[in-house]
């Protein structure tokens, strides 16, 4: 049953080309444990700088490119979601690696937005940016992932591609984020990634703070 089961994982992993080796595991996992429950999702590889997103049947469906923080790091500083821009550090500019409920909102200008980590301020969102010397769009653009990292830990994605794909998918019910970390172990961002026990609640929130 066990080889069964990874050689399905391995089919739901090659029909999502590009995918990174860490990413294939994290996918084989949750095709093995039925980790997202049916429900859509969307899997973050910030090495790649890349989204996938993924039907309830795991089936990937598009990817697209993605702005990240500028900082590395796999976690964000305790009170960072209700701190004002102007008072987070460069070094905590982090996109959180890990698992979470992906859920509909509103920031705090009222557009639409999906919340990864509601209490770190953490969204996922169109690309938009307040200054012109960002280049948000551009980096979208590029071929390498070097120019990437620009936000302050929000996910940006394009317009076109967040239309399309996400806001059609994940607006009416929450989907699930998986996440993939720079430098963390996967066992380390995905604690029930080794010892398979299914069904542990991921973060989730209610009502809005300013996302970064």
């Amino acid at each position: 049953m066990l080889a069964t089961a990874l050689t399905v994982g391995a089919a739901a992993a090659h029909a999502a080309p590009g995918l990174s080796e860490s990413a294939q595991q994290l996918l084989q996992w949750i095709e093995r444990e039925s980790d997202n429950q049916n429900r859509p999702f969307v899997l973050i590889d910030k090495p790649q700088a890349r989204l996938w997103v993924f039907d309830g049947q795991r089936r990937a469906l598009a990817d697209a490119p993605v702005l990240l923080g500028s900082a590395l790091g796999d976690t964000s500083a305790p009170d960072i979601g209700t701190r004002p821009l102007s008072r987070i550090a460069p070094h905590e500019r982090t996109t959180p690696a890990g698992r979470f409920v992906l859920e509909p909102g509103e920031n705090h200008k009222g557009e639409d937005i999906f919340w990864i980590d509601y209490e770190a301020a953490v969204s996922l969102h169109r690309v938009r940016s307040a200054h012109a010397g960002e280049r948000r769009l551009e980096r979208l653009a590029t071929p390498t992932v070097a120019d990437n990292r620009i936000s302050y830990g929000c996910v940006n994605v394009p317009t076109a591609f967040y239309d399309r794909e996400l806001h059609p998918r994940f607006s009416r019910a929450p989907g699930l984020v998986y996440v993939l970390p720079d430098q963390q172990a996967l066992h380390e961002a995905f604690p029930r990634f080794t010892r398979g026990t299914p069904g542990t609640p991921a973060k989730g929130a209610a009502s809005p703070p300013p996302p970064r």
